[in-house]
């Protein structure tokens, strides 16, 4: 018999302190029934990434969130990466693999380098600033808009954006009601800067569009990709470098190993990753009846896969709630796994170990100097504000 838990994994109480319903979870079996919304769930390490990679008996194209494709009308365009499973999703990853291509990456690596290092020098001359917003979200809206080739106005609407799309993945809360109650100008603003007229000829936007029409994809097909792109690029980075400096922090003697070896920066930000999990749950649903842990789910059903709870599994971590940045953590569901890993992945990890190597060349310390405020999110695990000083080294 599956085990049923009486929890509500979108509510604030669950948000602050999400450790004991993780454990909770996973001790109760490899998966679990949640009578409040009628679904099944995974928090096991081997069972997340098992549904993870098994796209054809757990589907996105349904919606990766509460709500069933098939039964329901999506508030939204479904995503052409996200929510859609293969042969389609194939051609549609296959095109942003391309554009996002390891030397296309390559390429931005010095001018990434040289933003975060301006960023650091001008936080260092501050001394006390608010780590969410002057840094984890300041960076990230400087650079990643750029390599897209957007124009400067109105960036900040990329936040409110994707706390709009990532809310949309759970229940029709307060959190969701919140999140879409100005929906109309930020929409129309992604919907415009999604447009190829209105994008630079260098940047990825534009490779898109080229890609999209060279490929065959209509006009209205490209400007969804270039949307999949900014949903995939700015909150997981924004919320790991939030994630890797609220680590580094609270680790003092992990970030003097930083300072000692700065070529570990990427890994610093991979295990805040893994720690943290910016991406807390993504749903799939049965595309038949499948066993998980000799127990059987018919067809049709919604599995939510709790990736925050495997990745502090015990049965595949040592130490799982320690912060080690020489932690061996390939393999952790931070990025997901499989046909529908984040295609932004490669960014965040290119952004995250810009400013952590910065960090760890100009600066000797990094203090918590006030009370850290979480910004809730059906999906994400994010905080709204971090007060630190930073010391020069």
């Amino acid at each position: 018999m599956i085990p049923a838990l009486d929890i509500d994994p979108f509510c604030q109480a669950f948000f602050d302190d999400p450790g004991p319903t993780h454990a909770a979870m996973r001790d109760a079996g490899p998966v679990v029934y949640l009578p409040r919304y009628d679904i099944h769930a995974v928090a096991r390490y081997d069972d997340v990434r098992a549904v993870l990679l098994d796209w054809r008996a757990y589907a996105s194209a349904r919606g990766v969130g509460l709500s069933d494709f098939a039964r329901e009308k999506p508030w939204r365009l479904p995503s052409l990466l996200l929510e859609t499973d293969p042969p389609v999703h194939d051609r549609t990853r296959a095109l942003m693999d391309k554009v996002l291509s390891p030397a296309a990456v390559r390429a931005l690596r010095d001018g990434f380098t040289r933003a975060a290092e301006t960023l650091v020098d001008d936080l260092l001359a501050r001394g006390s600033f608010d780590a969410i917003h002057d840094l984890a979200e300041a960076y990230p809206l400087t650079v990643f808009p750029d390599a897209v080739g957007m124009p400067a106005e109105n960036r900040r609407f990329l936040l409110p954006y994707g706390n709009m799309v990532f809310n949309s993945f759970g229940p029709r809360n307060a959190l969701f009601e919140a999140a879409v109650a100005d929906a109309e100008p930020v929409l129309a603003w992604v919907q415009a800067q999604s447009r190829r007229e209105a994008l630079s000829t260098t940047g990825f936007g534009a490779a898109i569009h080229e890609a999209a029409e060279r490929d065959g994809f209509t006009v209205a097909e490209a400007e969804i990709l270039v949307r999949s792109l900014l949903t995939a690029g700015v909150d997981t980075t924004v919320n790991g470098l939030g994630a890797a400096i609220w680590c580094l922090a609270r680790f003092p003697a992990e970030f003097e190993r930083l300072r000692a070896e700065p070529s570990l920066a990427r890994a610093a930000f991979e295990e805040a990753v893994r720690l943290e999990s910016p991406v807390q749950t993504f749903f799939r649903t049965t595309m038949r009846d499948v066993v998980i842990g000799g127990e059987t789910i018919p067809e049709g059903r919604k599995v939510l896969m709790f990736l925050g709870a495997a990745n502090r599994d015990p049965r595949r971590w040592e130490q799982p709630d320690a912060y080690d940045i020489t932690r061996r953590n390939a393999g952790h569901v931070g990025f997901g796994a499989g046909a529908h890993a984040c295609v932004g992945a490669v960014l965040a990890r290119l952004e995250g170990e810009a400013v952590l190597a910065a960090l760890a060349r100009k600066a000797r310390a990094i203090t918590i100097t006030g009370t850290p405020r979480r910004r809730y999110n059906n999906t994400l695990r994010a905080l709204a504000s971090l007060p630190v000083t930073l010391l020069a080294a």
